[in-house]
């Protein structure tokens, strides 16, 4: 009974330390108006300073999951969060694109443990039935970051400049790291499993499951970052919004977003409840839930600024309901000592996906307008849904030679 109500509370740090990964990494994007502006910046060297982000994020997925399993969660969420938190306060010395690419480079190569390390939170205390809303629960951290970070950014960027806000965000993750270290243990349930080493990484890119979760990826994350990194622009440039303005609203859909994580982790939980396999319950909801970020398509040919809101809402709805499934799926292939791994090498792909749809992104805007952006992120969800179900392959747990702690090529499911 203990260990059920302690459960809450571990994942309640990964909760938090998502919520500050956002805090982060979201004062960037309100902050941007007044940084190109005092920079001048055009929207191309704006996306070249995301892209640094994402560079460094991409690399240090591929990194940060392997020595999380090594590390144990413990550890290595907090060196991930220790980093991080640095890098941040590092920002408010830019004078520069250059510098400001630096320092956001930094940032990335801390901010992608947090994942890996709160799946690991998620698999280490909670059953596969409950495993999706686990995950939902600390993902919910993204959208709650978001939903805080335009007003209190704003606040204090009108109030006391924009270097203050990078120095405030980086010292609440130091709070975090504070309380982290005395509070977390690995569930005694759990202990025995993880007495056995990580899968090697060279065996897990040859899986089918880690294949084509990576390639799905590419096409889902991507949306997120977009809504992430350019909204506040694309309020202040094609809707006319201020920087006032842009704090007053901007939240409203990652408030949305937040809910989108219950429902999408409660949806695979009633379809298990109900008899469906892990692999149709699922599938199913990152399915359903794609298809309500096709909403985006419609925010940016309306002519009420309202109303494009609400539709990038319902969007961002789709896009935490999906990912909420997403997050749980390597607890029910691998694992518990290898699944930051898993989830770290698969995030490779949205990082790769992010630096070159954030690109293209600078250049379509450029050159052309917002219109063409959204309606593309309106259908990238979808190729997401339809690679899950053709090349991911069933949800089922491998299995582990007790002997020598490696896994078969046909327990790994490697295609011939």
């Amino acid at each position: 009974m203990q260990s059920s109500r302690r459960r809450w509370l571990m994942i309640s740090f990964a909760f938090w330390a998502t919520v500050i990964n956002y805090l982060d990494r979201q004062t960037l994007s309100v902050a941007a108006p007044v940084l190109r502006e005092q920079f001048h910046m055009s929207n191309v060297e704006y996306s070249r300073v995301v892209f640094a982000f994402l560079l460094a994020y991409t690399l240090s997925n591929g990194i940060s999951g392997p020595v999380i399993d090594r590390l144990g969660t413990k550890l290595g969420y907090a060196l991930c969060m220790a980093w991080w938190s640095v890098a941040a306060l590092l920002h408010s010395f830019a004078t520069g694109a250059l510098n400001l690419g630096i320092f956001r480079f930094l940032l990335g190569i801390g901010e992608a443990g947090n994942w890996p390390a709160g799946v690991k939170v998620a698999t280490e205390w909670f059953p596969e039935s409950e495993r999706a809303l686990a995950s939902g629960i600390f993902n919910s951290g993204s959208a709650v970051g978001a939903i805080l970070a335009p007003p209190i950014v704003a606040w204090i960027l009108l109030r006391y400049g924009w270097p203050a806000a990078f120095v405030a965000v980086g010292a609440v993750g130091l709070i975090w790291l504070a309380l982290w270290l005395p509070a977390y243990h690995t569930p005694p349930a759990a202990a025995a499993e993880f007495e056995a080493p990580p899968i090697p990484v060279r065996e897990l890119v040859r899986t089918r499951f880690v294949l084509g979760f990576t390639f799905s990826k590419i096409f889902l994350d991507p949306v997120w970052y977009f809504y992430l990194f350019w909204f506040p622009e694309y309020l202040k440039r094609a809707r006319g919004f201020d920087m006032a303005a842009i704090g007053k609203y901007s939240w409203i859909p990652f408030a949305l977003a937040g809910a989108g994580n219950f429902l999408g982790g409660g949806l695979s939980g009633r379809l298990l409840r109900r008899g469906a396999s892990v692999t149709v319950a699922r599938k199913s909801a990152v399915t359903f839930f794609a298809a309500f970020m096709t909403s985006a398509i419609g925010a940016v040919l309306v002519q009420q600024a309202w109303l494009a809101i609400a539709l990038v809402s319902i969007a961002m709805l789709g896009y935490t309901g999906s990912l909420a499934n997403m997050l749980a799926m390597p607890g029910d292939v691998f694992p518990k000592s290898s699944v930051a791994s898993v989830y770290g090498l698969a995030s490779m792909g949205s990082g790769f996906g992010g630096m070159l749809f954030t690109l293209i992104t600078g250049w379509v805007v450029d050159h052309y307008s917002y219109t063409p952006v959204f309606i593309g992120f309106g259908l990238l969800p979808l190729i997401c849904a339809t690679i899950l179900w053709l090349l991911v392959g069933e949800l089922r747990p491998i299995g582990i030679r007790p002997t020598i702690r490696r896994i078969t090529l046909e327990e790994a499911n490697i295609p011939n």
